[in-house]
């Protein structure tokens, strides 16, 4: 079994790659540096946004980013302040994109 990445790491290497594709991603909710949970939301700047969490298929072991919430970005807003309600120690990530890029399907991003 390979090592788990410290959700701290994940984050950092996740902007590094969005700095490199020229999309603005910045942290919103600095969660637990070794094991916080992380919720990435993509804004596309025109009122509407999708908020991804990551997801462990049980059967395989595989991560997946699945959506969250989608919609109106103040109704995506409210999705992620329950999260936090419920666990205190999630990161919160923001993409901006017009495009729609968030870049969690890249090679290596599952994890």
């Amino acid at each position: 079994m390979a090592p788990r990445l410290t959700a701290r790491f994940w984050v950092d290497a996740y902007l590094a790659r969005l700095r490199l594709a020229g999309i603005p991603g910045f942290v919103v909710a600095h969660g637990d540096d070794d094991a916080g949970a992380v919720l990435v939301k993509l804004n596309t700047l025109d009122g509407k946004a999708v908020v991804y969490h990551r997801s462990v298929d049980l059967m395989s072991g595989e991560r997946r980013w699945l959506v969250l919430a989608e919609g109106c970005e103040t109704e995506v807003d409210a999705a992620i302040g329950r999260q936090r309600g419920y666990d205190p120690d999630i990161w919160v990530i923001e993409v901006e994109d017009r495009a729609g890029r968030h870049m969690l399907d890249a090679p290596g991003l599952g994890g």
